[in-house]
């Protein structure tokens, strides 16, 4: 890899090109911004120099701040390993030098990338530059005067958007705005560049400061009515994040005190959200995320992925259809198979109602549209299977009917094809037992939506080719989502964490506890709705089948509820039918349902788990606890087991496929915040007051007694060696 450098070249004209090189994004290390101090000083004492022109190297201008700063940073909790640019460089030595500075911006100009760009006194861009400040993301936010520069350019609503949302804008929409001065075709940049340095140099062009600006902020009142309303969003869509308020806190300071009163702020706040849980689980999920893109004895044994062109899926339901969506918005074939024409029809006519959808919300072009319409073909037989490349069986959970459809396809699909089932829960041995190409079986675990959530859980078994992984892996990363493989046993590795969660919740309303204050604690802690709501939407049926599965693997550690077949019994069936926990009608938010009351008591009344027949009384942070900490409990079994290559890749899974809270670190991340001491004397309390469901495992115990972070690797076991 090359090394991070600053160069710099004077041309006959008077004007120093000065480029950052840091393949493949020029992210921005200390030691470019050493360079760049160092040039910048260079430049201004030479005689020959009268105008920079700011640029990155190989059509890139830069990513952004180089994020393994911010590891270091967490693991010593020392700030002082961050640079001080925003006021010595971006301020001081750029913006109010004595020579004038373009920027010429081209591919990405993102994060600290555009803040270099603000110090400039104009900035030129080449067409479809990505231009944001996505610092949020991670938990912090703009450090080197963004949060003052962006609002004096753009206004202070866009700014805010920008900065709120992390989503990056285009070129020619900055154009518009007025954060570019100039889009020109990137052959030309740089020579456009030169000529507006020079402008600015002999006074044909203003010299803007952007630090210096008003005209766009308007009337402090206008200000403050902006201010307010940001931040009554941020309070509904950013619970529990510090940095969107802390940025939105830096933004006022400098509007009412000044742009550089407002820089030394951001740079001070900057170091405290640094240090922040929320910045440490964030920037771990970040690197949790590219880790998963090696698997040992996969990804680094010199195999190429083969082309996946055709794909059949059995099942045209929900997650067929979902599949289906994915799949043709990538350019790959699908054949959906169906058992009668009227499912073949309500499966077609799904996938698009999905595309559709993306139209309607303008997400995609209707001539893209157009083609994925095209790429998808229904049939009712095996006769169109000889030349696919990949079958998704996605059919219900279950066993006879999955084990004959892959004896069907084995038959007359061409010997490369792989088969991969759909299966959320059943042991992938178990499916493919009746096959003789056990190489090739292979676990594809989509979300539901299968086209909306991120994740696919690829589950390998002892026989599974490396070669068959990879193509997997291949085709996860076209359609857009985040491979994590996995070993195989019941549920794998994020159904099975997940398992207790339900029956954590289940075991707390039968102790007495309201299902409304455990929704509302689990939402309130991060997660998008609670377990109870979440039983609604996926349906009954799918609870009762995966509990079955769940209770023949682990009798020893089920919490057997008659709930939801009471619910069941009284005509309920989620949102399905309208009738659950919650009241569903269209267009409406859902609304507790107070005639399911009678139903819990009932429950509870056969349960009879509750002291003394009376509910418990407990603290919105034991609600969370007692719903979580089983979750985490079942996490060590899976680390302990193998199942993960990296505690990480459970981490990103939960996050991406059970949609905890990202800002927590994901589960694992979550549970070492919290300390494994802590969440071991807690569940043994539990285990002895109310049985096996809350005892705690050999791996915990071990961890808490030995003070050892439960993501610390697991010493290689036979079960590892037999799950990866």
């Amino acid at each position: 890899m090359a090394k991070a450098k600053v160069t710099m070249e004077v041309g006959n004209d008077g004007v120093a090109v000065i480029t950052f090189v840091n393949p493949p994004v020029n992210a921005l290390a200390i030691q470019i911004f050493a360079g760049l101090k160092e040039k910048w000083n260079e430049a201004a004492l030479r005689n020959d120099v009268k105008a920079i022109v700011l640029t990155g190297y190989g059509g890139r201008f830069s990513g952004g701040f180089d994020i393994n700063v911010f590891e270091k940073v967490h693991k010593t909790d020392d700030v002082s390993l961050l640079p001080d640019v925003s006021v010595d460089l971006v301020t001081n030595i750029m913006e109010d030098g004595k020579k004038p500075a373009v920027a010429a911006v081209e591919g990405l100009c993102l994060g600290g990338g555009l803040e270099l760009a603000l110090g400039c006194h104009a900035r030129i861009a080449a067409p479809r530059t990505q231009l944001g400040l996505p610092e949020l993301s991670l938990g912090v936010l703009p450090g080197s005067g963004g949060t003052q520069r962006l609002p004096r350019l753009i206004g202070l609503p866009k700014a805010i958007d920008m900065m709120m949302t992390s989503k990056p804008i285009m070129s020619e929409e900055g154009e518009k705005l007025g954060l570019i001065d100039a889009v020109v075709p990137s052959k030309e940049l740089l020579k456009v560049a030169r000529q507006w340095a020079l402008d600015i140099a002999e006074r044909r062009k203003p010299w803007m400061r952007s630090l210096h600006r008003t005209d766009k902020i308007g009337s402090l009142s206008e200000a403050h009515e902006v201010l307010k309303l940001a931040r009554k969003q941020v309070k509904q869509t950013a619970r529990n994040m510090p940095q969107h308020l802390a940025c939105l806190d830096v933004i006022e300071e400098g509007i009412v005190h000044g742009g550089y009163n407002g820089v030394l702020k951001e740079a001070k706040v900057f170091e405290d959200l640094v240090l922040s849980d929320t910045s440490r689980g964030l920037v771990h999920v970040f690197f949790a995320q590219r880790a998963t893109s090696k698997v040992p004895n996969v990804t680094d044994i010199g195999l190429k992925p083969r082309p996946v062109k055709k794909v059949a899926i059995i099942g045209g339901g929900l997650m067929g259809s979902g599949i289906a969506t994915s799949l043709v918005l990538s350019n790959i074939f699908v054949i959906i198979k169906e058992i009668n024409p009227e499912y073949l029809q309500k499966g077609i006519k799904t996938v698009e109602a999905n595309i559709r959808g993306l139209v309607a919300r303008k997400k995609l072009q209707q001539d893209k549209a157009n083609k994925a319409f095209s790429m998808v073909k229904g049939v009712l037989d095996y006769s169109e299977f000889k030349d696919v490349d990949m079958v998704i069986e996605a059919v219900i959970e279950n066993v006879p009917l999955k084990q004959q459809i892959f004896i069907d396809i084995e038959k007359v699909c061409p010997p490369h094809c792989i088969l991969a089932s759909n299966t959320s829960t059943i042991d992938l041995n178990v499916i493919g037992k009746k096959t003789s190409s056990q190489d090739r079986v292979i676990g594809a675990h989509f979300f539901s939506p299968a086209h909306v959530m991120p994740l696919l859980e690829i589950i390998r078994t002892e026989k599974t080719s490396a070669q068959a992984i990879l193509d997997l892996m291949a085709v996860g990363k076209t359609i857009k989502k985040v491979p994590v493989v996995v070993g195989n046993c019941t549920g794998f590795a994020v159904n099975r964490t997940f398992f207790p969660y339900a029956q954590s919740a289940e075991f707390l309303a039968n102790l007495g506890v309201d299902v409304y204050r455990i929704d509302a604690q689990i939402i309130s802690f991060g997660l998008p709705i609670g377990p109870f709501q979440l039983q609604d939407l996926a349906g009954y049926g799918v609870a009762i089948a995966t509990g079955k599965e769940y209770s023949s693997a682990f009798p020893d550690r089920i919490f057997k509820s008659p709930l939801l077949d009471l619910l069941i019994k009284s005509g309920r069936n989620g949102k399905n039918n309208g009738k659950g926990y919650y009241i569903y009608k269209k267009g409406e938010k859902a609304r507790p349902d107070p005639s399911v009351l009678p139903i819990i008591e009932e429950s509870r009344r056969l349960t009879n788990i509750m002291p003394g027949g009376t509910p418990i009384s407990i603290t919105d942070q034991e609600i969370v606890e007692m719903i979580l900490f089983p979750v985490v409990n079942e996490a060590c079994r899976v680390l302990d087991e193998g199942v993960v290559v990296r505690a990480s890749d459970l981490d990103v899974a939960s996050v991406l496929g059970m949609s905890f809270p990202s800002y927590r670190g994901g589960i694992v991340f979550w549970g070492d915040t919290v300390g494994a001491g802590h969440i071991y004397k807690s569940l043994r309390k539990w285990s002895e007051l109310y049985g096996n469901f809350f005892k705690p495992s050999k791996f915990l115990e071990e961890r808490a007694a030995k003070g050892i972070p439960l993501s610390a690797p697991a010493a290689t076991s036979s079960a590892s060696r037999s799950r990866m």
